[in-house]
């Protein structure tokens, strides 16, 4: 774990901090891997009510009182694993992704999985680094009040017990 990062449970007072590193993440990570209708579903003012939703499951890392990331976990999902841009390269990546297979494990299960957007290279490399396999290619099925929409993505798995 990267110095000075604290790791706790999210709550709805988070969410907006929480929604100021995913959306700019989200960007990073999906602007031209992604189909546009996903794009249009996902302005940036949907961030702060789908963090408070989420909270439940949602794990944020601390440098000094500074929410530097956070890690959304739901059963066997890693779902979502962001880090403030001033926070990348600083191993809390790593320890929010550490916090998240325990997690997983803890709720009994045998293996972790997490969904990376085909295009995103350098989320790939990473969890490929921390020991995540890739099983390939599928058709991820983001969440949209109209139906789900496809999103080419990699499946990554890790044994987590």
């Amino acid at each position: 774990m990267a110095p000075l990062v604290r790791l706790r449970r999210a709550t709805v007072e988070d969410a907006a901090e929480v929604a100021a590193i995913w959306y700019p993440g989200w960007c990073d990570a999906h602007l031209g891997n992604v189909p546009q209708r996903l794009v249009d579903a996902r302005p940036e003012e949907t961030f702060e009510p789908r963090a408070v939703e989420h909270a439940e499951h949602t794990t944020v890392a601390l440098a000094g009182d500074e929410i530097a990331g956070f890690v959304m976990v739901v059963g066997d999902e890693v779902e979502q694993v962001y880090v403030a841009a001033a926070h990348r390269g600083s191993g809390v990546a790593a320890a929010l992704l550490s916090a998240a297979e325990r997690e997983v494990a803890a709720g009994g299960h045998e293996r972790a999985w997490l969904a990376v957007v085909a295009g995103n290279e350098r989320a790939r490399r990473f969890y490929e680094r921390r020991g995540w396999v890739d099983e390939g290619l599928f058709e991820h099925r983001a969440p949209h009040p109209d139906g789900p929409i496809p999103v080419p993505a990699h499946r990554y798995v890790k044994q987590v017990r």
